[in-house]
């Protein structure tokens, strides 16, 4: 709320002279009742209810100014948490998300931060009005009747035992709803993406059931909670209720015995109905107040992370033009968090600039985890791994990942046309540099055909093209931004041989040659790299290019003998 004590400020201040004016004008009916019973006139009567009408309405003025700065703040906060957490987001390493699951960071992201508005706005707006009501009321009603007071209030202790006693509940349930919350919200968001692979399998029925359950569960927690809240809250109203009979039964008989005014009487009668709607009110305070401290730990747990990949105190700033594209690594070695076999184990090499370098080899053997680290997604240490000479964990991020283009093995596409998708890197390219992208990626004739050619749609993830076409409008779009640096990660398996193959001549060649890691298992395409390294559980065991290596005896050997079955067999 710091950002925003003026607003909220101005609208405790009017909540003040709410309950300021709410405490008034009592007096003033008091003071029309005892003066109207000893002698009554029109003019009498008009002499009070035009002040009282002008402060009722001073006092509702008030009342909406208060709701509006106060709901004001709510919604402002609520702006500012969501900027801030996508902000903060977009700072996380893809480790993160990879053990965060989407559903769940979306329903903190949109629930959770719904529930800290109500918290800043009604919560707030509600406890303050209820500490003015009771600090402005109960000193004027014990200056009427300091017994009646005392007599009618008796029954609120009673009332914030309640609430003491039933809060840890209401916290702890409410927590419950919000992660079941999280859960349902995470299975609709997998089974909407992966809605092809659930009518593949036939699995509609399991999903039905897997989501039964989770609503279920949801179910059963939201009841719980209103089961708690539906005998809390009549309790607190029917306890607020009983001081108005105490007032009346005893105000009677103080009447009738001459010991309190008539005018007295209904004062207390109406400060006693000030303070029933805020106590009665108190429940659903609680509520909002429990949902929104709850929230808060969820949004915390999300902002108290610390990116771990980040620049560093005076990182170097490398202007794109001044890259050449030269890689190396020394002694790179890399460890998965839980694992205990490196992924990367002590690897070495150089990669000279507009190089083409094709790295081959079995499933897991490193190869994507080398890609990965190449633009620093990963936390590798200082000193191992070297853009033209630099230590990559000193440069500055933004400038190591524009001289680094990467096409990760999923070729993620937006829900936008060909055009956007190709043009992300550079949102304000033209068409015929679009295009010219989309020729050395081979995908220019297909896309050519499309109804809509560039303007097409290509639907959530890019749904509506084959593997292989989203994999070529991915290579394209990293072609578009122009890198000296180029690496792909398996980014053509999609892709038939002789048109990867192709795609890999077109940029290893021209002029202005960029430096292309090509991680592959298809060899025919790999074949025509300058050279090939060839890794196995973590580790560089041959390099070189294709005639030298098919004459050496190794596993490059053994995997161009079965490339070479498979082709015959095909």
């Amino acid at each position: 709320m710091r950002p925003h004590w003026r607003e909220a400020t101005l609208g405790i201040v009017a909540l003040f002279i709410v309950n300021g004016l709410g405490v008034y004008i009592p007096l003033l009916i008091r003071s029309a009742v005892d003066k109207l019973s000893a002698t009554f006139s029109l003019n009498q009567v008009l002499n009070y209810v035009i002040p009282i009408f002008f402060l009722s309405t001073a006092m509702w003025s008030m009342r909406m100014a208060s709701r509006i700065w106060l709901f004001g703040v709510g919604r402002q906060v609520e702006f500012d948490l969501k900027q801030r957490i996508f902000e903060h987001l977009l700072k996380l390493e893809p480790a993160y998300f990879a053990s965060n699951t989407a559903g769940d960071l979306i329903s903190r992201a949109t629930s959770d931060v719904d529930n800290i508005r109500r918290l800043l706005g009604f919560a707030v707006l509600s406890l303050a009005n209820t500490v003015f009501a009771y600090a402005l009321t109960l000193p004027v009603m014990l200056s009427l009747s300091v017994d009646l007071t005392l007599a009618s209030l008796a029954v609120y202790p009673l009332m914030f035992l309640l609430v003491h006693v039933f809060s840890d509940r209401l916290r702890n349930q409410q927590a419950a709803v919000q992660e079941k919350l999280s859960d349902i919200s995470d299975l609709i968001q997998e089974d909407i993406s992966g809605i092809a692979l659930i009518k593949i399998y036939a699995q509609e029925e399991n999903e039905r059931r897997a989501f039964s359950e989770k609503n279920k569960n949801l179910f059963e927690a939201n009841l719980q909670l209103a089961n708690t809240r539906n005998r809390l809250f009549p309790l607190i109203g029917g306890l607020a209720s009983l001081s108005s009979l105490v007032i009346i039964w005893l105000g009677a008989t103080r009447i009738a015995s001459g010991n309190l005014g008539v005018g007295d009487f209904v004062a207390l009668l109406l400060y006693v109905e000030r303070l029933v709607f805020p106590t009665a009110l108190l429940g659903f305070t609680i509520t909002a107040y429990q949902r929104g401290e709850v929230s808060i730990d969820r949004i915390q747990a999300i902002l108290s992370v610390t990116p771990k990949i980040e620049d560093i105190s005076g990182a170097i700033h490398l202007p794109l033009d001044r890259i050449k594209g030269e890689l190396s690594a020394k002694n790179l070695s890399f460890t998965y968090p839980g694992a205990t076999t490196p992924a990367l184990d002590k690897v070495n090499f150089t990669i000279l600039p507009g190089e083409t370098v094709s790295i081959v080899g079995a499933i897991g053997s490193g190869k994507s985890t080398l890609a990965n680290a190449l633009p620093r997604l990963l936390d590798i240490e200082s000193g191992q791994l070297f853009l033209d000479g630099k230590d990559i964990t000193q440069i500055e991020l933004a400038d190591l990942r524009n001289a680094i283009a990467y096409v990760p093995q999923d070729s993620f596409l937006f829900s936008t046309t060909i055009k956007n998708n190709i043009r992300y890197g550079d949102p304000f390219s033209e068409q015929q540099d679009v295009e010219s992208a989309a020729h050395l990626a081979q995908i220019h004739p297909e896309i050519i055909n499309f109804p809509q050619q560039y303007e097409t749609l290509v639907g959530e993830r890019g749904i509506t093209l084959s593997g292989g076409q989203r994999q070529r409008t991915a290579l394209a779009r990293a072609m578009l931004v122009d890198a000296p640096v180029l690496v792909l990660d398996d980014a053509l398996s999609s892709v038939d041989n002789q048109t990867a193959t192709q795609i890999l001549k077109n940029l290893s060649g021209g002029t202005q040659r960029k430096t292309v890691v090509f991680i592959t298992h298809q060899l025919s395409a790999a074949a025509v790299a300058d050279r090939i390294i060839v890794m196995d559980k973590g580790k560089i065991v041959q390099t070189g290019n294709h005639l030298e290596l098919v004459q050496q005896p190794g596993l490059y050997r053994t995997l161009w003998s079965q490339h070479q079955v498979e082709e015959l067999l095909h």
